[in-house]
């Protein structure tokens, strides 16, 4: 194998492209499906795993020439996708070294899930971050340092996030990045250290983690509020009144500008993120239970982001989520499994001003819908953090994992620890995998677990199961063990007898989680 010798010119045309165009605000909701097709054939004639697998389909791409005829391509899937072909061949030109890093992830039995991507790539997800900088945080006005608080390693999270906002300092934004990664201690040395030269302290993790930060700061007798604290966040479905109490708690004082949530999965990096408007949507939706639910059809509040249908074309099927995107590993009409839908730009203000809510309009003194009882004012979305892109709401996997401190924590990985000698035989194996929040807002990882028949309730066994399937999270599942701090890796076990009513019913199809 030679040297690509074209690659430097498509790198760098792809950089110069990136780093002098203007912070995107706006994109037409029709060209989504025309950048779409056109990704379609492109992938089609150029990867060689999703050739056959169009062929094994009997899909002949030529077919495909509308956007009406492009709902007829079959959906991609984990299993039957991206795991049964070699990882070369599901990039383009069969050649894996055509990409610069890897990012993994583990699945369900703990092996790692590897994703291939190239510098081009993160342009893409750069452009979120700089929608979240510049909208939310006027990073092009600030002097801000950037603190990494994901974990990292080959994990998505870190590594990718690092790079993205090296990209926007690349770009000329007066942005410093610093990389602690999950270590408290040294977060919150770097923040004390670096911290006073800055107009502003950003820092990027997962929900819990980030409040273990700010109480641990807290604890410490950190003054948050002298840094000017921001917040990225991404993993996990939080609520507003978790905002509220963080931003309280780190001196913050806007809450639809201060802190902003991503959409991300390994295996295309950010596909969303919250903007001003967006949160200010989602704070009045969760003021107004009733109307959440007409418009979402539950009665949960899910992550509500805006996204760039051009770059990631959103499409739903059967109460799912569907995306199609470029990366190392192009993805076309790839089923994620998360629960959720699209909401057009115009229809999302539409339905607010049927509530009598205008969330571009400035707010009234009588503006119902903060976050249901917190004493904030919202804060009017203003031009920069109210672009013109349209909306996805995500619930995440709930019928499938649940997700704490940004690790996905499946059933199968619970199941092993029920499983060992000297436990299996007093239990069923059943279970409800759940992640509860306490009245300070942490959150803690909840097993609710069936004991066999005639096996009685005994906190010794509960502590011996929450011991078990620790140490089986720690040894199946790499995010867990590198994700999660220590003192939140221990489940809280519950024992209910067999055929309990509330969890075990009998003769009921069992669900091994539960909606939060």
């Amino acid at each position: 194998m030679v040297i690509d010798e074209e690659r430097p010119g498509r790198v760098l045309a792809g950089l110069r492209e990136f780093y002098q165009a203007e912070p995107a605000s706006t994109a037409p909701e029709d060209q989504g499906a025309e950048a779409a097709l056109a990704l379609f054939h492109d992938v089609a004639s150029t990867v060689p795993a999703y050739g056959s697998f169009l062929a094994e389909h009997g899909l002949d791409p030529a077919s495909v020439r509308t956007t009406a005829d492009f709902e007829r391509v079959p959906l991609l899937v984990k299993e039957a996708y991206q795991r049964r072909y070699a990882l070369p061949e599901l990039c383009r030109g069969g050649r894996l070294d055509a990409c610069d890093m890897v990012a993994v992830s583990s699945g369900s039995s703990g092996t790692p899930t590897v994703w291939p991507r190239s510098v081009l790539d993160e342009r893409l997800v750069a452009a979120r971050f700089e929608q979240v900088f510049h909208g939310s945080f006027r990073a092009d006005e600030r002097r801000t340092l950037a603190v990494i608080c994901f974990a990292l390693g080959s994990w998505v999270g870190g590594m990718y996030t690092a790079a993205c906002c090296r990209h926007l300092a690349a770009k000329g934004y007066p942005i410093t990045v610093a990389t602690p990664g999950n270590d408290v201690d040294e977060i919150l040395r770097v923040v004390g250290e670096l911290g006073p030269h800055f107009d502003q302290v950003v820092l990027l993790g997962y929900p819990p983690f980030v409040k273990n930060v700010i109480d641990a700061g807290l604890g410490r007798g950190v003054d948050w509020a002298r840094y000017g604290i921001r917040l990225v966040l991404a993993g996990e479905v939080f609520s507003e009144q978790w905002r509220d109490l963080v931003g309280r708690r780190a001196g913050m004082t806007e809450p639809c500008h201060d802190s902003a949530s991503l959409y991300g999965t390994a295996d295309a990096g950010v596909l969303g993120n919250e903007t001003p408007l967006s949160i200010r949507v989602r704070r009045f939706l969760a003021g107004n239970p009733d109307a959440a639910r007409e418009l979402f059809g539950d009665s949960r509040l899910p992550t509500l982001v805006q996204y760039d249908p051009v770059t990631r074309y959103f499409e739903t099927h059967e109460g799912t989520l569907l995306f199609t995107g470029d990366n190392g590993v192009p993805l076309v009409r790839y089923h994620i499994a998360d629960e959720g839908g699209i909401v057009s730009y115009d229809r999302m203000l539409a339905f607010c001003r049927k509530y009598d809510f205008d969330p571009l309009a400035e707010p009234r003194d009588d503006e119902p819908g903060t976050a249901g009882g917190g004493d904030d004012e919202p804060v009017t979305a203003g031009p920069r953090g109210a672009p013109v892109l349209p909306f996805v709401y995500v619930f995440g996997r709930s019928l499938f994992t649940v997700s704490f401190f940004g690790a996905n924590i499946y059933p199968e990985n619970v199941t092993v620890g029920l499983e060992r000698p000297g436990i299996s035989d007093q239990v069923t194996g059943k279970f409800v995998l759940r992640v509860e929040e306490d009245e300070d807002r942490d959150r803690h990882l909840s097993v609710v677990v069936e004991l066999a028949p005639g096996v009685p309730p005994d906190p010794a066994l509960a502590s011996l199961l929450a011991g078990s399937i620790r140490t089986e999270l720690l040894r199946l599942n790499s995010e867990f063990a590198h994700y999660v701090p220590d003192a939140y890796q221990t489940p809280a076990v519950e024992l209910r007898r067999a055929g309990d009513p509330e969890f075990f019913p009998p003769g009921v199809k069992h669900r091994y989680t539960r909606p939060e």
